[in-house]
Parts: C-alpha cells; sequence; structure tokens
C-alpha cells in the first residue's frame, strides 16, 4: 500500500507513510473528500502499472483455435444488421439490458456524442482517469483493425478470449430478444451489451462510452451518463440526423440526461442553441469551451504538442500531449473538463486535479489512425477523416506539424460520403492523389472516386490505383522520387477502414 524502501518495511515506517497521507489528504480539507482521497492515494502510491505499453491496436491471436473461434463470431454478428442499416429505437437493446439485468447501471458512466474527435476525446478520458487509479472500460467504435478493439478495460482491448467469453455468455439472452422483437438485434446493439456486460463483469469504476451515431435512439443510450460530453458538431450522416448543425444537434442532445454535467466541445451557432435549450429542460448543469474551459495556449513539439489548459477548477500547464494538430488540443481540453466535472471539480469545490497527475496522463495518450505516424523516409501518416470538416482540421494539423515540401495523398472513401467536400479540403495540400478503394462492401469504387477527384484536382494529379497495396507503393514511390532532401510525405485518409486496413499494411511492412 505505501512506497516504502525495500530495507525497511516496519511499523514506523507504515506509520510515517500513513502521516504523509492524512496530511495530503488534511491539506485538501476544502475539497470533495472522495477527490480529495482519491487524490492523496495517487501521489503516494503511485501505480506502476500505467497504460498498455507498444501497439494499442491487438494483434491477431497466436492461437489458431482462438483465431477460428473469433472468426465464428464475426461471422455471426455480420448476419446481422450493419452499424448503417438503423431502425431508430432503443426498444431491442433495452429489452436486452433488461434481461441481463440491467448490467449498464452497475457503474457510473461518461457519455460522449459528435461528429468528429469522439474517439480520441474518449481515449484522454480514459487515460486521465486510469492515471487517478480508477479502473475503466471504454466503448468506441468503429475499429481500426480488430473488433476486440471496440471494448476495452484499462486502457487496453479485451482479448480475443474474452470477447469470444462475452458473446457465448449473453447469446442466449440475445437471442431470447430476438424471438420477442419484430426486428432482430442489430451488429452494433449486440455489441453493445457485449460492453456493457463485460464492464459490469470485470467490475469497472466507470465506464467511458462513445454513441454509434446521433444520440437520442442510438444503442448506447441506455445509460444513465452523469457527464455529457459533447465534440464538435458538423455535416455528416444527414440522411438520418438532419441536414443543418442544429437539426443534428437536436439528436446528438439526446444524451444529455437529468442533472446531468454537459461538456460541450466548440459548436455551430445552432448547434449551440439547441445544446444548451436541451440542457435548460433537463436541469443539466453546462460547462463551454471558450468560456468555462479551454485551451490557453499550444506550441508544436518534437512528437506532438506542449498545452496550457484551462480547466473548469484552474490552469494546467506544462501538459505535453503526443499527437498532432490543434483539434487534438481541443479535444484535450473537452477531455480534462470532462474528468473534472466527473470528480466533481467546479460543482461540490473549485480546485484543480493533481497536475503531475493529468501531465503523465496526457503524455501516455495514444488514438490509433488518428495523425498516427507508421514510416519514415518518406513519411506516412494515417488519419480517418472522412467527412468536410475533419478534412480541414486534418490539413491544418499535417500542414502545421510536418511542414512536408511535397505530399501525396492516398484516399479510399464509403459510398454516400461527402467525398468532393474531402477532396477539397486536401486539396490545397496534397500534390497529388492516389485513389483507391478498401474491402468494405461499402467501399466507393476506385473509378467512381477518380471521376470527382478529377473535378478537385485536374486529371495530372490523379492516379488510379483498385488495390491499396498498389496504391500505397505508388504513394510513397512519388513521394521519394520527389524527396531527395526528406520533404516528402505520403497523407492515407477517407475512412477509418481505409486507415486500419493501410496500417496493416505498414505495420508489415
Amino acid at each position: 500500500m505505501s512506497e516504502q524502501q525495500p530495507e525497511s518495511n516496519g511499523p514506523d515506517d507504515r506509520d510515517e507513510t500513513l502521516e504523509v497521507f492524512d496530511r495530503i489528504v488534511a491539506e485538501e480539507s476544502d475539497r470533495d473528500p472522495d477527490l480529495a482521497v482519491i487524490e492523496a492515494g495517487s501521489r503516494t502510491l503511485r501505480a506502476q502499472a500505467g497504460p498498455p505499453q507498444g501497439d494499442p491496436v491487438p494483434a491477431h491471436p497466436l492461437d489458431p483455435e482462438v483465431t477460428a473461434a473469433l472468426q465464428e463470431v464475426e461471422q455471426e454478428l455480420a448476419t446481422r444488421w450493419g452499424e448503417t442499416k438503423l431502425e431508430p429505437s432503443v426498444t431491442r437493446i433495452a429489452a436486452l439490458m433488461d434481461v441481463l439485468g440491467e448490467p449498464q447501471r452497475a457503474y457510473p458512466s461518461i457519455h460522449v456524442t459528435g461528429t468528429n474527435g469522439k474517439t480520441s476525446t474518449a481515449r484522454m478520458i480514459e487515460a486521465l482517469l486510469n492515471a487517478f487509479e480508477l479502473r475503466t472500460g471504454r466503448y468506441t467504435s468503429p475499429h481500426v483493425q480488430s473488433v476486440t478493439e471496440r471494448i476495452s478495460l484499462d486502457g487496453a482491448p479485451i482479448s480475443a478470449e474474452r470477447f469470444i467469453e462475452t458473446y457465448y455468455d449473453i447469446k442466449p439472452y440475445v437471442e431470447m430478444v430476438d424471438a420477442a422483437e419484430e426486428f432482430r438485434l442489430s451488429f452494433f446493439e449486440v455489441l453493445t451489451g457485449m460492453a456493457y456486460a463485460a464492464f459490469a463483469d470485470a467490475p469497472v469504476d466507470v465506464a467511458v462510452v462513445e454513441v454509434g451515431m446521433g444520440g437520442t435512439w442510438d444503442a448506447t443510450n441506455v445509460i444513465d451518463g452523469s457527464v455529457a460530453v459533447i465534440t464538435p458538431i458538423s455535416l455528416d450522416h444527414t440522411d438520418r440526423l438532419g441536414a443543418t448543425p442544429g437539426e443534428i444537434a437536436g439528436e446528438k442532445g439526446g444524451i444529455i440526461k437529468q442533472d446531468a454535467t454537459v461538456i460541450l466541445a466548440q459548436q455551430p451557432v445552432d448547434a449551440a442553441q439547441v445544446l444548451l435549450k436541451k440542457a435548460v429542460e433537463v436541469d443539466a448543469t453546462v460547462a463551454r469551451e471558450g468560456m468555462e474551459f479551454g485551451v490557453v495556449a499550444r506550441e508544436v513539439a518534437v512528437g506532438g504538442q506542449m498545452l496550457t489548459l484551462r480547466g473548469v477548477g484552474g490552469e494546467y500547464d506544462g501538459i505535453f500531449l503526443p499527437l498532432y494538430g490543434a483539434h487534438m488540443a481541443h479535444n484535450a481540453a473537452v477531455a480534462l473538463a470532462a474528468v473534472e466535472a466527473f470528480f466533481g471539480v467546479g460543482a461540490q469545490q473549485s480546485r484543480e486535479l493533481d497536475l503531475e497527475t493529468v501531465r503523465r496522463a496526457f503524455a501516455s495518450v495514444t488514438s490509433p489512425g488518428r495523425m498516427e505516424v507508421v514510416r519514415r523516409s518518406p513519411t506516412v501518416v494515417l488519419d480517418a477523416a472522412h467527412n468536410p470538416a475533419g478534412a480541414q482540421v486534418t490539413a491544418e494539423a499535417v500542414t502545421e506539424a510536418f511542414g512536408f515540401s511535397r505530399l501525396i495523398g492516398v484516399m479510399a472513401a464509403s459510398e454516400g460520403k461527402d467525398v468532393k467536400g474531402v477532396l477539397e479540403a486536401f486539396e490545397p495540400i496534397f500534390a497529388e492523389v492516389v485513389v483507391t478503394e478498401n474491402s468494405s462492401h461499402r467501399a466507393m469504387s476506385a473509378d467512381e472516386l477518380a471521376a470527382v477527384a478529377v473535378e478537385v484536382f485536374g486529371p495530372d494529379r490523379v492516379q488510379v490505383e483498385p488495390r491499396l497495396d498498389d496504391a500505397l507503393e505508388a504513394a510513397i514511390t512519388l513521394a521519394e522520387e520527389e524527396a531527395e532532401y526528406g520533404g516528402a510525405g505520403v497523407l492515407v485518409t477517407g475512412s477509418v477502414i481505409t486507415v486500419g486496413e493501410a496500417r496493416l499494411l505498414m505495420k508489415r511492412g
């Protein structure tokens, strides 16, 4: 329980350690008692395990039997409605929670929605909570390489074995609900049920849950999130969520529950109005980026950026974030405010969280497929931007962080996306673009994407390679041709699926 010296394990040393602990708690007597104890514990005990080291994306199972079993589970899940076919209702997931014994109510939750930045923000929230020695469950989507990534415990994806076990544990109950409802549970609904069951079984101290789409009728919205986080809203999934940011905000605001705390990233005016009105209706407390919290200062640093953040309880300086771009700094501010709200900062008491713990947490953050460097000479960057707003912030981040003299784009997208808007955002920074397609059944064909790219770039700056591996090789070759002084790079983008497949190819060399 204490940081005792190896040669001193007697009662006197234990008493001294307890005195230090009690003194720190006493110094924080004007704070929320639970928070004071948590932070005193983090300063005196300092768990050494920390976040998982190495690649945060799980490798393929080594055991061929486990691999086969995981594939069987994925095949069964694939027979259900995919994530893009929706029936806007929480009836089926609520029925599943009922027969499972309401596992989602076994722990407090932080619920995250928005258009862009949800996964990165959720990962930062998770890192902060882990640093304060809370056991976390994180549910995010879609996955980059393995479906097991979607369900994490203590910062690491659950093992393939545990994923399989969880699926078969709830399968009989899933089948009960299937038989009773008009439509079977969807792929996403079953995974959501698995996540909530796995978190209850662990058990976790807090769940960080990312919305799949929208909010009001999203399958995740059977939790009572004491903290609702809304990242920037822009146009995406307009056929399902609405044609304006305000309309989309109406759907996403559905995660704001009675008496919750709402952490609101910077929003378009019409979206902010809708969200603030919703908060008033349910007596929620609101913290707004740019008013109650925000980014005070930031500067580019080797491997990321140095930040000064203002939280709802005070200012936090000297924070190193190993991620690129102004948007990641804003995500960090949102994540910090969310964790402060979870601990009662700004409500029960006004003092800030332990600075060293916050610094350690942010320095440990990873976000696979989001401004991720996977190769040098030439530098290859992966980013899952798939809508114009996301592409715009990625273009700005690449320009700021790398300053390439020549940048080659590789892009594959999904049907139904605003690919012209994405390409227009990247046109000023791409010397050439190699269009391709990923393996998804929803992939836009390379030829169809090329036709749009030619409209934006002109025929001389567009190359078509239907296979992603060929597209990567072509882009690297184009970069190398102009990289005499090491100033060229490659950006792979367009969708999470594209980035995930490119990541797997690049990691394999």
